[in-house]
């Protein structure tokens, strides 16, 4: 009996999963709302209380619910930045040629970003771009180099205005961190031309002139990119 009622259980529960998923996405249920409790939801489902539970704990080990200690279960406010753990998580994980598909994910929205960036960064933002590019070039450090890559990448992600592309950004950024120690340390040389391609993006920025932004940031992703493949093709 167990055996049959299994399959359509999971069935249940998926069905469950999509409805609750699909009320978020009509308006029904609203980031940050508090969700009806278990057994109204089950209810207004018609499912039992045990496909709602199991729907429920699915549905925030997926980041969309999350429980609040002695309130309830909301919907997750889903602000740009909640992106960061969940594809985060993937980039952590990725080896290989997976790692170089992120990469290439990262050329397409970095050079997009940086486009933006040139056309609506304020003189505040471009001033802190300066600042750690100054900082880059004022040392030899390895640890110091990378820690102002990627602050200088971040500025600029954030100066684009586009909070969402901004936290993947920063995922894809912060992941792929140990690839970029990894090539500083190996290939020779592979810091002054990080130095020279940051500056190329610089005068874009400070020309205010988008395509020459683009074209700056994704010969200079595009550098790692082809450095990677060619040490897997080794």
């Amino acid at each position: 009996m167990d055996e049959e009622t299994a399959p359509q259980k999971g069935t249940v529960t998926q069905r469950a999963i999509e409805q609750i998923k699909a009320m978020i996405g009509e308006g029904r249920l609203e980031p940050g709302q508090r969700l009806p409790t278990e057994r109204d939801l089950a209810a207004q489902l018609g499912i039992s209380r045990s496909s709602m539970r199991e729907a429920i704990r699915a549905l925030t080990v997926m980041g969309v619910l999350e429980a609040r200690h002695g309130s309830g279960i909301y919907v997750t406010q889903l602000e740009a930045g909640d992106l960061l753990e969940t594809f985060g998580v993937v980039a952590d994980l990725s080896r290989g040629p997976r790692l170089v598909e992120l990469l290439e994910v990262r050329r397409i929205l970095e050079s997009t970003a940086t486009a933006l960036a040139a056309a609506r960064v304020t003189p505040e933002q471009l001033a802190e771009v300066e600042k750690h590019l100054k900082a880059m070039n004022a040392t030899d450090d390895p640890e110091e180099i990378l820690a102002h890559d990627l602050a200088f990448h971040r500025e600029i992600a954030m100066a684009a205005g586009n909070d969402t592309m901004a936290a993947i950004l920063e995922g894809l950024s912060s992941r792929t961190f140990r690839a970029r120690v990894w090539r500083g340390y190996q290939e020779e040389g592979a810091f002054e031309r990080t130095r020279r391609e940051h500056a190329a993006i610089h005068r874009a920025l400070v020309a205010r002139d988008p395509e020459a932004a683009r074209a700056a940031a994704a010969a200079h992703v595009g550098e790692v990119e082809q450095w990677l493949r060619a040490q897997l093709e080794a």
